[in-house]
């Protein structure tokens, strides 16, 4: 639900407000920042200050202009990652450091391998990997042998805005008292007399919205060039292309988390969530850039040539080739520090394993939330909530959770259910788990403030909610009304919002309901940008030094709430709107209140593929679209591509026409029954992906171009995407008689039709006929794909069903893949619970028991044999039953009799 539901849609307008939002233009600091120039950096390498232990590196930079220190530290990280932090030496107070976002402080190594009156050289551990600092000006240039990995401060953007006093208030005592001859003083130099104030600086207004800025300027900015970079990723969310366009003619990219209403399409608009890395790519690395700093940041892309933003000398060494293209990036965020981590690859999975190191990898799913979600704003009451569940039966269209949006609530007051429309809420959720279905129910983070209310009295009691800069409690408008915010940056608030979770304080809860998070960029309708002024205060800190961070708190503490709940055993699923850096641990994302037109379709698909790029796997898009009424062809074509996506939820607006499956005519009807049982049928394959992402950190919905990494036709596709290694989609977005899909060849020469079995040779361009029914969808030869084909209402109620593989041969006629089954909702898997099958077993120390056999094996690409025959661990060799269908060149195996965790071996003769 977004703040366009209240303010716009009377209106009869349904396009994003740009005047709500800032442009840089309007932002003062990005203004300031973007206003200098590649050129000569100012600052210079105290080679002087050296420190070198076996962990880090220390050195003093200083900026020759006004004389300010500043302080780099610089670190080689296991795992081939390097990471940068500046900050100032002595600060007037403490600069923000985000915490809770890395899992834990990274293992370090670091040995030096020269120094002279130019820089120093340090090894970053493989023989031929080094970064290079220059003293004069200062640079930082990571090496791979000759070659030129990647410079920081290359173009000389590095500014570091110092905390100072305010020329026109009174001096604090203390720093008068400071000795003015110290060169490391930042507060007293001559230099700083003459710098010049601009407007901004010291207080900022947006339409009728001040921003007092207690502490003046305090951006902080860097640049880094990237030599042989043409396609970079990443910086989730914007509903942009998945390769980041140059900024060079419009603004950067911006990163704070806004409540944006029907956000528009391909441009650099902030969004709901913010994660701060980079991927940059091309046929010999790829690499990352993670920024962490959770202010407001912009980031700026322009195309270069090497060598052509070299400004001062560098060791005779490093060499740029004015033939190579080069990507420069610059980040400048409103406060905080730099700290960067420079993940080196070299390959793709590399890249995700080294951000996993740093941030976590997504949270384990239950395998029922892998199923679809029915939602809209609202269901009216306890009986449309019935009736709802009752019709997907009569239609015979599984489906797992049914959501209520904020209308169940009383007033508006999360934790409560309206005492006429939802009675008797554990009655309604009794016969939801009767048919082993769920709910999930909104609780947003705006809490109304009314003295009936106990949530708002213990958090205004306890002390728990953000102040204003005046020092009372910060309230905002919102659905409630006049709202307090939590302040969820405190541990201590964390813990109580996640004991609201209890079964005997959140009441009418049971153990099938499960908790949606929306609003929590957060969203303050009568605030800037609609969002929360920035001199707010969290404890010590300005709200603008951890604007990014409130979504993530806000999940996490709810996630906390359901694992606390169970006792510790079950595992939570909770949604968010707004996310960062770390946000996978907690659960899952979606893309925010979008449209019911074909280009909201479409962008749906790299704006999941951007987040998954960034540890973030579990996304998805509203099917149908938030707003507006999709035509039948729309909601069909959505319910075939949302089935494909890692998070598959029908949404709608409360102004839209009802639009549940069954609602479009009988043919339409059986098309989306058909690709959402398909949904169900790879549900096996779905839960196994999600357990890789949770171990390894890689994406379940990915880019061509992290399987192909060196086919360059792929660096730029985003309509056709892969689920794992083993399924490619490219999807039915448009009005059209053919579909024109890329089959990459490199690594597998071999695709099968998952739905016709026709073999395709790759390294081809596809024309695929389309009618309404088809969706085109591949399997990579050489792989086996797990199905369950027995559909019944919901993921549970298949829990013991049997499988079906399908084998699909490659050109040397063999195939592998993996068989993941555990309870699919406790954390037992943690205690090797579990069974996980490759043709040789690939834990066999698990214990895991299952009541599910293999009921059919199917191979495509065969040739037909005289025999079949199956082979226990008991050394029973017993005939197996087939069909063999020479046409398609596919052989069905019926009955093998073995039971999916037991060791077998098939025999053809």
């Amino acid at each position: 639900v977004g703040v366009g539901a209240a303010v716009k849609c009377l209106c009869g307008t349904w396009a994003v407000d740009r005047g709500n939002f800032k442009t840089c233009d309007q932002s003062a600091f990005c203004k300031r920042q973007r206003a200098l120039k590649p050129g000569e950096s100012p600052y210079r390498a105290l080679l002087e200050t050296l420190e070198l232990t076996n962990t880090r590196l220390t050195l003093q930079l200083i900026n020759d202009n006004n004389k300010v220190r500043l302080l780099l530290e610089l670190y080689r990280l296991q795992g081939n990652i390097t990471r940068v932090k500046i900050n100032e030496l002595k600060p007037l107070k403490p600069r923000y450091e985000v915490p809770d976002v890395l899992i834990r402080e990274p293992p370090t190594d670091l040995s030096l391998l020269s120094q002279d009156e130019n820089g120093v050289v340090l090894s970053l551990g493989a023989e031929s990997q080094r970064v290079i600092v220059s003293a004069r000006p200062f640079r930082l240039d990571i090496m791979e042998g000759s070659d030129v990995v990647m410079s920081l401060n290359s173009r000389g953007l590095l500014t570091f805005e110092h905390l100072r006093m305010r020329k026109d208030t009174q001096a604090e005592p203390e720093a008068e008292k400071k000795d003015e001859a110290d060169p490391a003083n930042q507060a007293e130099t001559a230099k700083e007399e003459e710098e010049k104030v601009e407007d901004g600086m010291w207080e900022e207004t947006f339409k009728s919205h001040s921003d007092s800025k207690p502490n003046g300027p305090s951006a902080v900015s860097l640049d880094f060039s990237l030599p042989g970079v043409e396609h970079v990723y990443g910086i989730p969310e914007h509903a942009d292309n998945l390769r980041l366009k140059t900024t060079d003619n419009g603004d950067p990219y911006r990163l704070y988390n806004l409540d944006v209403f029907q956000y528009e399409l391909y441009n650099p608009m902030a969004l709901y969530g913010a994660v701060p890395v980079m991927l940059a790519h091309n046929t010999q690395r790829t690499t990352g850039i993670f920024w962490l700093n959770a202010a407001e940041t912009w980031v700026d892309i322009s195309s270069n040539t090497a060598g052509k933003t070299v400004f001062g000398k560098m060791l005779d060494y490093v060499q740029g080739s004015s033939e190579t293209p080069q990507t420069d990036v610059r980040w400048i965020s409103e406060s905080g520090i730099i700290d960067v981590f420079i993940m080196l690859g070299p390959t793709p999975k590399d890249v995700f394993s080294q951000y996993a190191s740093l941030t976590g990898t997504q949270s384990f799913p239950p395998l029922s939330s892998l199923g679809y979600h029915q939602c809209r704003w609202n269901y009216n009451d306890q009986e449309d909530v019935q009736a709802v569940d009752a019709g997907f039966d009569e239609h015979d269209i599984p489906y797992d959770f049914i959501w209520l949006d904020i209308e169940h609530t009383d007033g508006k007051r999360y934790f409560t259910w309206d005492p006429h429309k939802f009675a008797t809420p554990k009655e309604m959720l009794q016969g939801l788990m009767d048919k082993r279905r769920k709910m999930v129910a909104i609780v947003d983070p705006h809490i109304k403030v009314d003295s009936n209310y106990k949530i708002h009295n213990e958090i205004r009691s306890r002390g728990f909610y953000v102040k204003n800069k005046d020092g009372g409690d910060y309230e905002g408008w919102c659905w409630p009304g006049s709202a307090g915010y939590p302040d969820f940056t405190r541990e201590d608030m964390r813990a109580w919002w996640a004991s609201m979770f209890a079964y005997d304080q959140y009441e009418g809860s049971m153990e099938n309901l499960y908790t949606w998070n929306d609003m929590n960029e957060p969203s303050v309708f009568n605030g800037p940008e609609v969002t929360m002024h920035k001199d707010a205060m969290h404890g010590a800190w300005e709200h603008r030094d951890v604007h990014n961070l409130y979504g993530l708190y806000v999940q996490m503490a709810t996630a906390d709430g359901q694992l606390q709940r169970s006792g510790g055993t079950e595992r939570p699923f909770v949604l968010t709107r707004a996310f960062f850096a770390g946000s996978q641990r907690y659960g899952a994302v979606w893309t925010g209140d979008n449209a019911a037109e074909w280009d909201h379709l479409k962008i749906s698909i790299p704006m999941c593929l951007s987040l998954g790029l960034v540890g973030i796997s579990f996304c998805g898009a509203d099917v149908g679209g938030f707003f507006k009424s999709p035509s039948a062809e729309l909601l069909v074509r959505w319910y075939q591509t949302g089935a494909y996506q890692p998070f598959f939820r029908a949404h709608a607006h409360l102004d839209t026409p009802r639009r549940e499956p069954w609602l479009f005519g009988p043919e339409n009807t059986a098309l989306i029954r058909e690709v959402v049982r398909q949904r169900y049928t790879l549900l096996p394959y779905w839960y196994q992906q999600f357990y890789q992402a949770h171990r390894t950190g890689q994406p379940v919905m990915r880019p061509l171009w992290v399987e192909y990494p060196q086919d360059p036709a792929t660096f730029a596709v985003d309509d056709e995407f892969l689920i794992g290694e083993k399924t490619q989609l490219p999807p039915r977005l448009e009005v059209s008689f053919s579909k024109k899909g890329k089959i990459p060849s490199k690594l597998s020469p071999v695709w099968f039709d998952v739905h016709t079995f026709q073999k395709h040779n790759g390294a081809q361009n596809l024309y695929i006929p389309v009618t309404m029914s088809s969706i085109p969808v591949f399997q990579r030869g050489g792989s086996i794909i797990p199905r369950k084909l027995r559909v019944r209402r919901s993921s549970s109620c298949m829990e013991d069903d049997p499988y079906t593989l399908y084998v699909a041969l490659n050109l040397q006629r063999t195939a592998e893949g993996e068989l993941y089954i555990d309870d699919g909702h406790t954390f037992n898997y943690e205690k090797k619970e579990f069974i996980h099958r490759r043709l040789s077993n690939l834990a066999p120390d698990a214990q895991f028991t299952t009541r599910s056999w293999i009921e059919r094996i199917i191979i495509l690409g065969a040739s037909k044999p005289s025999k079949v025959t199956v082979k226990t661990t008991d050394g029973q060799e017993n005939p197996v039953e087939f069909d063999f269908d020479a046409s398609m060149s596919v052989l069905t195996l019926r009955k093998p009799g073995v039971n999916a965790g037991a060791d077998w071996t098939v025999t053809l003769q």
